[in-house]
């Protein structure tokens, strides 16, 4: 197809571009599903070829992508293959690859770069390539397409001539997935896109509105790269603000959920946030420092967002103190104590492990020479990643007195909250997962109503359930 003869927008609207997606993990699939069930023919590409293989299948390796879904992408001519080869038979390229941070908070950009010498031998100009990982402003112009140059294709820049047959496009535009979210469709998700060239931000564009209620066009790929960090550079620095507060009102005897509840009342000029054992997820711990890295490459340094950093990367050591002073509160010792971890996901009802804090509180526990287990009803086991080695098995919610402690990280909605305070001996509760109406502390507590429950009114009341 001619890249300069502007059809993008014809084909996007007639379903005869072919899409290829390249990682398909928590947001290449749902991607592909999203432009399968648009009627876009997809193909999907992994290097890990038992995820191909189940694909292939009709089934499914993500907790909230059913089977019946892939098989219906199936019968629209979905495939996952590991043959970068057919990359040439494609049209448009999104590259849904992970981009974790490696040591001393490096940004690790590998698989984007192993992603480009995998494909830039098979494009052809005329195509289009998007980056959607999260990386840094310049990650785009600086490594995407100087690998395809380097294999000797010309790529479309703004300002640029190339005659009748154009260049590669190459386009970022951000991946904006929130694993979980049951609220908000996909679809109504504002999909921001940033070209290289008009004609690359063009088709992108095209594309996009194919799945995308709204396009959100900005100037350069800098700039869609930069979005990207400011959202959710915005919510670390608000969650290590609310963190912060938690350890002050924990000294001043004040509910900080009840304060954020309370300011959240006012209808302008807040947003509420919530305080945790840490953060989670592949964007709000790891984008941050990949902005505070670049901004050291131009001399500036991102107070601010380190600060934010050191605050909320403390949240663990912070929750394995709570833990010390309310075993030793019951003349138990943290080192030999049985202690059982609820939830190891980063957040409540997904079965997604990246970054999970409970995967560092689990290992400081076993530092510290407490007896852990876990449970978890999405992973039955856990065994080792970039950042951690348990291997360790999910464990029944039975005989629940047998332990020591009980350590709320996750809070999935599976878990029955008054059962907890009844049948356990001691409760540490990280995300203040008692905070609704039960009937078993009411009377304890002798309130009605839905109120908030905090750490040292509880301890004094019923001296089992700690709300941290």
């Amino acid at each position: 197809m001619d890249a300069a003869s502007g059809n993008w927008q014809q084909r996007a609207g007639e379903r005869s571009l072919h899409v290829g997606i390249i990682g398909l993990g928590y947001v290449g699939l749902p991607l592909a599903l999203l432009f399968s069930e648009a009627g876009f023919r997809v193909t999907g590409f992994d290097t890990d070829a038992e995820k191909v293989a189940t694909l292939n299948a009709g089934e499914s390796y993500i907790y909230r992508i059913e089977a019946a879904q892939i098989a219906a992408a199936k019968k629209a001519d979905f495939s996952a293959t590991t043959d970068f080869a057919l990359i040439a038979k494609v049209d448009a390229i999104l590259i849904c690859v992970p981009t974790p941070l490696g040591d001393d908070h490096v940004p690790d950009i590998r698989a984007i770069l192993s992603t480009m010498d995998s494909i830039a031998p098979h494009l052809r100009e005329g195509q289009l390539v998007v980056l959607e990982s999260t990386t840094y402003p310049g990650t785009t112009a600086e490594v995407v397409a100087p690998k395809i140059e380097a294999a000797g294709h010309r790529v479309m820049r703004d300002g640029a001539t190339y005659g009748s047959t154009g260049g590669v496009l190459v386009a970022f535009s951000p991946e904006r997935e929130d694993p979980g979210n049951t609220t908000i469709a996909r679809a109504a998700i504002p999909k921001v896109v940033g070209g290289m060239s008009v004609e690359a931000g063009d088709a992108a564009a095209a594309l996009y509105a194919g799945i995308f209620d709204r396009i959100v066009r900005v100037s350069r790929t800098e700039v869609a790269e930069m979005t990207k960090l400011l959202e959710n550079i915005y919510r670390n620095v608000n969650i290590a603000l609310v963190n912060e507060l938690k350890l002050l009102c924990l000294r001043m005897g004040v509910d900080v959920w009840e304060v954020i509840d309370a300011a959240a009342t006012k209808p302008f000029g807040f947003q509420p946030f919530y305080p945790g054992p840490g953060l989670g997820g592949h964007c709000i711990p790891v984008d941050p420092f990949y902005l505070s890295w670049r901004a050291k490459q131009f001399g500036f340094a991102t107070r601010f967002i380190e600060l934010a950093g050191e605050v909320n990367e403390a949240m663990p050591q912070h929750v394995l103190d709570t833990l010390t002073a309310a075993l030793q509160a019951r003349g138990t010792a943290l080192a030999g104590a049985k202690v059982l971890v609820l939830g190891v996901a980063y957040k409540k009802d997904v079965d997604d492990l990246r970054e999970s804090p409970a995967l560092v509180i689990i290992e400081m526990l076993r530092l510290a020479g407490a007896d852990v287990r876990y449970n978890d009803p999405f992973f039955p086991r856990v065994g080792s990643g970039r950042k951690y080695d348990l291997q360790m098995e999910s464990v029944p919610l039975t005989d629940l007195v047998a332990y020591d402690c009980v350590l709320i990280v996750t809070d999935h909605s599976a878990y029955d909250y008054p059962a907890l305070v009844a049948e356990s001996r001691l409760v540490v509760d990280t995300r203040n997962g008692f905070s609704q109406d039960h009937p078993l502390l009411k009377p304890v507590l002798g309130r009605g109503g839905g109120i908030r429950l905090h750490f040292s009114l509880i301890n004094k009341r019923i001296g089992k359930l700690y709300i941290f």
